[in-house]
C-alpha cells in the first residue's frame, strides 16, 4: 500500500476513534439502552469500514491511474459482475444489520409482565405521574428557584445552580430491578417524554395512549426532557428520575400511598410524596399573611412562566395580573378562570393540579400583589365547595 493510502486510512481511523470517545450516546442503565448502544456502535463501525474501503479504492484509483502516469481510460459501458457485486454486498450488510435491529425494536415494544405501571401525562409545561398500582399521583414541574432565575430581569446569578433548568420539585421515584411500564398521553398538545439513560422516548399525544418500558439496573438520578416542541416553555419541563433499591421504593410507596404531591410542598426532600391539604386546613379560616406566603410560592411555580414574576405578563401572549380586571374584580369570576381554565386559550384548569389551599392562596396573592390591593381573601373552603 502506498504511503498516501496508509496516511488516509490512519486518518479515517483516528476520526472514528475521536467520534467514539467524544460526544456519543450514553450506554445507559437498562438492557434496552445497552442493546441500543451496541447497535449504534456496530453500525457506526460498519459505516466507518465502508467509508474507509470506498475512499481507499477511490484515492488509489485516482493516484495510480492519473494522467501524468500515462493511464488510458478503459473503453466499456457496463459490467454485469460489478453490478451484481455492488448490489449483493450492500444487501448482505443491510440484512446483517437489520436482524439484531429488528430484535431490539421488538423488545422495545414488549411491555408484558411489568411489575410497576406509571401513567405519564404531559401538560404545558409540566408532567403528571400516576402510579396505577398504588394510587400515588403528583405533578412534576421545573424547580421553583430555577424557574424564578430564568425569568427575564430576575437578576439571579444562574452559575450558582447545579444542573440549571434540569431540576424539578418532585422527581419520579422508580425501583431498580423491576420491569416498569410507562403509559404516555397528554392533556393539551403533543409532548415527548425522554430519558436517554433508559433509551425511553415516546410521544405523549392527546386522546391516545402510547407505551414503553424500562428495567433499571443501577440506582441513581437520571435526567431527561420533553423532546417535542410543545409551546413557549417547551425548554422548561425537564424529567428527573430517582432510581432507588426495591426496598427503598416499597418503603416510599408505603409511606406516601395514596398521596398527591403539591406545589406548596416542593421544598420537601426530593421525591418525597406529601398528602394534599387536610380537610381541617380546608375548613379553617386562613389569615391574609398565611395565604400570601403560600400564594407567592404557588404563583412562582405555576403562574410565573406565563404571567411573569412581576405579574406584567407578555403583551399579545399572556395577560398581565397587575391591574387585571379579573384579578381585581369579582372573586367568583377569578376563582372560575383559575379553577376551570379558559377554553381556547393557554389558560389551563388547575382544579386537578393544585389543592384547595393552593388555589385559594394563589388567588389571594394575585388579588393583593403587583400593585393589586383588593384587600379580600379567598378561603380554601370556597374552593372545596366547588369539588
Amino acid at each position: 500500500m502506498s504511503l498516501i493510502l496508509r496516511v488516509f486510512v490512519a486518518a479515517m481511523l483516528l476520526v472514528s476513534i475521536a467520534a467514539c470517545t467524544g460526544n456519543n450516546m450514553p450506554v445507559g442503565v437498562t438492557p434496552i439502552s445497552k442493546e441500543t448502544y451496541g447497535l449504534h456502535m456496530m453500525i457506526f463501525w460498519v459505516c466507518c469500514a465502508i467509508g474507509a474501503a470506498v475512499f481507499a479504492v477511490m484515492f488509489y484509483s485516482m493516484f495510480m491511474h492519473r494522467k501524468s502516469k500515462g493511464a488510458k481510460p478503459a473503453d466499456f459501458h457496463e459490467s454485469t459482475l460489478v453490478e451484481i457485486i455492488w448490489t449483493a454486498v450492500p444487501l448482505v450488510i443491510l440484512i446483517a444489520v437489520a436482524i439484531p435491529a429488528a430484535k431490539t425494536l421488538i423488545a422495545m415494544e414488549d411491555t408484558s409482565d411489568a411489575e410497576v405501571t406509571i401513567k405519564v401525562t404531559g401538560y404545558q409545561w409540566k408532567w403528571q405521574y400516576e402510579y396505577l398500582d398504588s394510587g400515588i399521583s403528583f405533578f412534576s414541574t421545573l424547580d421553583a428557584e430555577h424557574n424564578v432565575a430564568r425569568q427575564v430581569g430576575s437578576g439571579v446569578d444562574v452559575s450558582k445552580f447545579d444542573n440549571y433548568l434540569k431540576e424539578v420539585d418532585n422527581p419520579l421515584v422508580l425501583p431498580v430491578g423491576k420491569k416498569i411500564r410507562f403509559l404516555h398521553t397528554s392533556a393539551d398538545v403533543i409532548h415527548s417524554w425522554w430519558v436517554p439513560d433508559f433509551a425511553v422516548k415516546k410521544d405523549a399525544i392527546p386522546g391516545f395512549i402510547n407505551e414503553n418500558w424500562a428495567f433499571i439496573e443501577e440506582e441513581g438520578t437520571y435526567r431527561g426532557k420533553c423532546t417535542e416542541l410543545c409551546g413557549r416553555d417547551h425548554g422548561f419541563m425537564p424529567v428527573v428520575v430517582e432510581a432507588v433499591s426495591a426496598e427503598k421504593y416499597d418503603a416510599w410507596v408505603a409511606e406516601n400511598s395514596p398521596a398527591k404531591i403539591t406545589i406548596a410542598d416542593s421544598g420537601a426532600a426530593a421525591g418525597a410524596a406529601v398528602t394534599a391539604t387536610a380537610d381541617a386546613d380546608d375548613d379553617r379560616e386562613w389569615q391574609m399573611d398565611e395565604l400570601m406566603a403560600t400564594g407567592e410560592k404557588v404563583y412562582n411555580q405555576a403562574c410565573a412562566s406565563c404571567h411573569q414574576v412581576d405579574g406584567k405578563g407578555l403583551a399579545g401572549a399572556f395577560p398581565a395580573i397587575a391591574g387585571s380586571a379579573i384579578a381585581t374584580g369579582d372573586h367568583d369570576a377569578h376563582i372560575n378562570i383559575v379553577y376551570a381554565g379558559k377554553p381556547g386559550s393557554a389558560m389551563a384548569a388547575f382544579a386537578a393540579q393544585l389543592s384547595n389551599t393552593e388555589i385559594a392562596s394563589v388567588l389571594t396573592y394575585q388579588r393583593n400583589a403587583f400593585g393589586n390591593n383588593v384587600g379580600d381573601t379567598i378561603q380554601p373552603s370556597a374552593i372545596k365547595a366547588l369539588r
